[in-house]
C-alpha cells in the first residue's frame, strides 16, 4: 500500500456505519451526502477493497469492512486517548462526549449539571439526548448513559452516582373512585400504568420491604416508554404508577399525588454507565465524578431515609 488512509476519512467512515446510511452521517458531519461517497471511495481505493455493500435502501459492511470498521474505531478511540492526555497535563478537558438520559432525570437534573461542568471546561464538546428506553452503547457510539435502575447489564461498567427509590403513586381522584389498595395482591384489582423499558418484562413490579423483595406480575391498563406521559396520565387519575421518588416529590408536597402501599419500595439508584474501552477516559471520569459530588445534595435522601429505614452513605 503506497499511501495510508486518512484520519478522517476513518471517521467519515465509522460516521456512515454507526448512523446506518451515507445521507444521517453527512447531517451529523454538516457536510453533504456527495462528500461523504467521495470520501468512502477515495479510503476504498487507499485500502484496495470494498467496505460497503450499497444499495437504494440497504448499507451494510463486507467482511473487510467489518476489520476496517474496527481498527478505524480503536485507532480513533486512541488518538482521543492521547488529546486527552495532552489536554489533562494542561489541566483541561477537551473533546466530545455523548451522553444519554432518560428525559425526567437529564431535563431536571443532569443538563443543569452538565452545563456547569462546562464553565469548568470550556473546550468540552457535549452531545445530549434524552432517552427513555436503553440503547446499545457501543453500537450507537455512547460514551456515557446517565441510567436509573438497579437492573444493569453483567457486559457494561457501572459506577453508582447516587440512592434513589422508587414508589407506587395514584391522584387522589383515581383513589376516591377506585378505593386504596390494601396490600400487593390487592394490586390485581386496580389500573395500573407501566412504564416499558427494553429487557425489562412489561407487567412486572419487583418491589422490597424491610429486606424481603417481592415480585407481582399485573395486567398492564396503559403502558408507554415514555416516563412523562405515564407520570401525566397518573396525575389525570387513570391508576396506580410506580415511578422514582425525586421525580414525584413535588406533586406529594402538593396532594397531587398520594404515595400508596408506603411500606414497599423498589431500588433505582442513578448510575453512570459506560463501554470497557473509556475505562481512562478522562472525559468519562471527571464527569462521573462532578455528577456524584452534585447529585447526592440534590437529591430527597431523608425522605428515601424515611421509607426505606435505611441510612444512605453517599461517600
Amino acid at each position: 500500500m503506497k499511501n495510508k488512509p486518512q484520519i478522517s476519512d476513518l471517521d467519515v467512515f465509522c460516521v456512515v456505519v454507526e448512523s446506518h446510511s451515507f445521507v444521517g452521517a453527512a447531517s451529523e458531519l454538516g457536510v453533504s451526502p456527495a462528500f461523504i461517497s467521495k470520501r468512502i471511495q477515495i479510503l476504498e481505493k487507499t485500502l484496495d477493497c470494498k467496505l460497503l455493500n450499497r444499495s437504494t435502501r440497504n448499507l451494510s459492511l463486507t467482511e473487510d469492512g467489518k476489520y476496517i470498521y474496527e481498527q478505524s474505531r480503536r485507532i480513533l478511540v486512541d488518538l482521543e486517548y492521547m488529546t486527552e492526555a495532552l489536554s489533562s497535563k494542561k489541566d483541561m478537558l477537551a473533546g466530545n462526549l455523548h451522553i444519554t438520559c432518560g428525559f425526567s432525570l437529564g431535563r431536571q437534573y443532569i443538563a443543569p449539571l452538565l452545563s456547569q461542568l462546562l464553565e469548568e471546561h470550556p473546550k468540552l464538546k457535549l452531545q445530549m439526548n434524552t432517552l427513555d428506553t436503553r440503547q446499545n452503547l457501543l453500537r450507537s457510539n455512547i460514551d456515557l448513559d446517565i441510567r436509573v435502575g438497579n437492573d444493569l447489564d453483567p457486559n457494561v461498567i457501572a459506577r453508582r452516582l447516587a440512592p434513589s427509590i422508587r414508589i407506587l403513586c395514584a391522584a387522589p381522584s383515581y383513589l376516591q373512585r377506585k378505593g386504596e389498595p390494601t396490600g400487593l395482591e390487592d394490586l390485581h384489582n386496580h389500573q395500573c400504568l407501566f412504564i416499558k423499558e427494553t429487557d425489562y418484562p412489561l407487567g412486572t413490579w419487583k418491589l422490597e420491604n424491610r429486606n424481603k423483595e417481592h415480585t407481582i406480575k399485573l395486567r398492564p391498563h396503559l403502558s408507554s416508554n415514555n416516563s412523562e406521559i405515564i407520570k401525566l396520565w397518573t396525575l389525570q387519575g387513570h391508576g396506580i404508577m410506580m415511578h422514582s421518588l425525586w421525580d414525584v416529590l413535588d406533586y406529594l408536597k402538593q396532594g397531587e399525588l398520594l404515595h400508596v402501599l408506603p411500606d414497599f419500595w423498589e431500588r433505582a439508584d442513578i448510575f453512570g454507565v459506560y463501554p470497557a474501552r473509556l475505562t481512562q477516559s478522562s472525559k468519562v471520569k471527571v464527569c462521573l465524578d462532578y455528577l456524584e459530588a452534585e447529585l447526592v445534595g440534590m437529591l430527597p435522601l431523608e425522605e428515601i431515609e424515611a421509607i426505606t429505614q435505611y441510612s444512605y452513605n453517599p461517600y
